[in-house]
């Protein structure tokens, strides 16, 4: 996890001590790179944190090194929890506290300061579909889980044993969310907030978008627990997030292969106050006559109305114009 492990590297070279921090293989760069700035020896290893742990095992056997749990840990967990003291001395009249969970660190250490602070309060965990494993295992379920999510800080397939019997006693339930609410989250975290979150971190919001209905009228404390996120993987989020509220739209214009068609497109588009972001000229590889071709143009707009707009002043133009919607690839 990219907090623990920066956190550990950070105390470790303060003090003078040899760490080694080992990650998923996948680990998003910049996770390792700050890591690594603290002077950590990072190892990485396995697809996931429970894969890394045969690895901390070996090293452990073969070094006499002593494991400082990301999670698992009743000192851990209790310096985790200072965040809901923290938030708590703040803002003492919260209806609800919204925290991310993986192996349930922070989460049981958070809501065990908040039973004693404030026994009202209700405590809501949050993890994703594809990792849903702290759920499962409070509701005595079989474990079920994998496959690829933006919040890989929180994709745990196992829970702590240690924090597991306290998010049981103490927390009040586990709302799952999906991948569009995270990059959803992530997104608007950046364009109305300007704080960067990664997946991880933003999965409290993402529950907010995804279970409104659960937080009407309530005034409500979420942790933002993780800004580890690769630049190119934010720039492709807040892309996506601009294409699917219609403020990028991708159109495909016919046209006869002939001088001045591209500029009487460009024209129509600039008229409308449209900016264009990428075009291609296609002769060859769709399926059009020879002497016809066409432009796929991505465009910057205000918004649904805006595209309507430009699309409506390209066929006044007597230009063959659609929509392709770009979220979904159709």
């Amino acid at each position: 996890a990219g907090n623990h492990a920066q956190a550990v590297a950070y105390h470790a070279s303060m003090m003078g001590i040899p760490a080694t921090i080992v990650m998923p293989a996948q680990t998003p760069f910049a996770k390792v790179s700050r890591t690594r700035a603290f002077g950590a020896d990072v190892v990485l290893e396995g697809r996931n944190l429970n894969e890394c742990e045969g690895t901390v095992n070996r090293l452990i056997s073969e070094h006499r090194l002593t494991l400082i749990h990301p999670y698992d840990d009743e000192l851990v967990m209790t310096g985790q929890g200072t965040a809901g003291l923290e938030m708590l001395s703040d803002q003492d009249d919260l209806d609800i506290l919204l925290v991310p969970i993986g192996g349930g660190g922070l989460i049981g250490g958070i809501a065990t300061i908040a039973r004693d602070m404030r026994p009202d309060i209700k405590i809501i965990g949050v993890q994703t579909e594809l990792y849903p494993t702290m759920k499962q295992a409070i509701a005595g379920q079989d474990i079920a889980c994998g496959g690829e999510t933006l919040a890989e800080g929180i994709a745990v397939k196992k829970p702590g044993g240690v924090t597991q019997p306290v998010v049981s006693k103490h927390v009040d339930d586990v709302l799952l969310v999906d991948e569009r609410a995270l990059e959803w989250a992530v997104g608007a975290l950046v364009e109305q907030q300007r704080v960067v979150s990664e997946g991880a971190g933003a999965a409290g919001i993402a529950a907010i978008y995804q279970h409104r209905e659960v937080f009407e009228g309530k005034k409500v404390g979420v942790v933002i627990c993780g800004g580890n996120i690769d630049p190119r993987l934010l720039a492709s989020i807040l892309n996506r997030n601009m294409a699917s509220d219609g403020r990028l739209a991708r159109l495909r214009i016919d046209i006869s292969d002939e001088p001045g068609m591209l500029a009487g497109i460009t024209a129509s588009i600039s008229r409308c106050g449209g900016n264009i972001v990428e075009i291609y000229h296609q002769r060859l590889f769709y399926d059009v006559p020879a002497k016809l071709a066409k432009i796929d143009a991505v465009i910057e707009t205000r918004g649904p109305d805006h595209v309507t707009e430009i699309i409506d002043e390209l066929r006044g133009a007597s230009f063959q114009v659609r929509q392709m919607d770009d979220y979904s690839g159709s």
